[in-house]
């Protein structure tokens, strides 16, 4: 198989799958899914077109913070397609040990990965601090002479430049 026909068929499947969200959290009073909720979905759409699915964790470790790299990929012989999500790993959370700590970091991250590879929309994300509201309003903007520019800088047609 050639790589484009994996690409027709993720294009399909993307455009077939529908993953609501029927998870509840009564504290938060959000619905949510988790990336056990896109694999139930997607497995049997993957199997039917010979595809497979590796999900695949790794620790980035930074000057200050820790990461989990999570990496979703569908392959079907030689042609692969992947993506990848980041999550940063705490270095502790009340009520978890370590290893829990780390399983919970991973389910975020692939369920993000996943998520990006399946081009599942997730516009009520509640992590999401902004909520948009359903009614999008354009933000005026101040004409080009007044916008702030970086020092330096200098853009053909603007007062100021050569």
């Amino acid at each position: 198989m050639e790589t484009n026909d994996l690409y027709a068929d993720l294009c399909s499947i993307q455009s077939e799958l529908s993953v609501p969200k029927g998870r509840n959290n009564d504290f938060g009073g959000f619905k949510y899914r988790k990336a056990e909720d896109i694999l139930e979905a997607v497995k049997p759409m993957l199997k039917a077109r010979g595809i497979a699915i590796v999900l695949n964790d790794e620790i980035i470790m930074g000057e200050k913070w820790t990461f989990l790299k999570a990496t979703a990929t569908i392959q079907r012989g030689a042609s692969s397609i992947s993506t990848v999500a980041y999550a940063r790993h705490a270095d502790e959370k009340k009520g978890m040990d370590a290893a829990q700590i780390t399983g919970s970091t991973s389910s975020y991250a692939r369920k993000y990965a996943l998520a990006g590879l399946f081009a599942i929309n997730d516009c009520d994300d509640p992590d999401d601090p902004e909520k948009p509201s359903r009614e999008m309003k354009p933000i005026p903007m101040p004409p080009p002479q007044q916008m702030p520019g970086i020092p330096g800088m200098k853009i053909p047609g603007m007062p100021g430049a050569r």
